[in-house]
């Protein structure tokens, strides 16, 4: 699944590949139960959804004699991820909503800002849907708020470790990171 940027690229992913994208899904499925009564188009793709979290829990949590400890941490590790990306989202859509109001707009307003239907504005707001970063820079631009607010700055495990397997192959000298560099939040 790698992380996905748009609730409707649900509709090409074939499997759940690891433990975060699992709990992506999970997450994902609340927030759809509450969307797909404003916006019934989204009922497919969370009829999907849910095929993709049964499928993976089917392979990889039916058996609990033969689950490895690894699988146990990995699990708590992605449900650590989740809750740290849902607490900069949920910031993040107050930061907004709170700058919205300063300049007497609503949620409608910057949809037609942003160039967006109303209901595509909901998914973005709510986490659902990534912003683009064009969507971000002209909310940075025109609402004033900092970037950092707008755009998470983690790196999620996955990530990190390859960066940290690629500088030390590189072997130069000058390219450190430093142990704050590679924190979750």
């Amino acid at each position: 699944m790698n992380d996905l940027v748009n609730i409707r690229e649900i509709e090409s992913i074939q499997q759940l590949d690891n433990e975060f994208d699992l709990q992506k899904a999970l997450l994902l499925d609340r927030k759809l139960r509450l969307l797909v009564k404003e916006n019934p188009e989204l009922k497919l793709i969370h009829d999907k959804l849910i095929n993709l979290i049964q499928e993976y829990e089917q392979t990889h949590w039916k058996d609990s004699e033969s689950i490895k400890e690894e699988r146990f941490e990995e699990a708590e590790i992605a449900e650590i991820l989740i809750e740290i990306e849902q607490k900069f989202i949920t910031q993040r859509k107050e930061i907004i909503r709170k700058r919205l109001k300063s300049y007497d707009m609503n949620q409608t307003d910057l949809a037609l800002l942003l160039g967006h239907n109303k209901s595509y504005m909901s998914e973005l707001i709510n986490g659902v849907t990534q912003f683009s970063m064009k969507d971000l820079v002209i909310i940075h631009r025109v609402l004033h708020i900092e970037l950092s607010k707008l755009i998470p700055t983690y790196l999620h495990s996955e990530t990190r470790e390859r960066i940290k397997r690629t500088i030390e192959q590189l072997n130069k000298p000058k390219l450190t990171l430093r142990k704050k560099d590679l924190i979750i939040n």
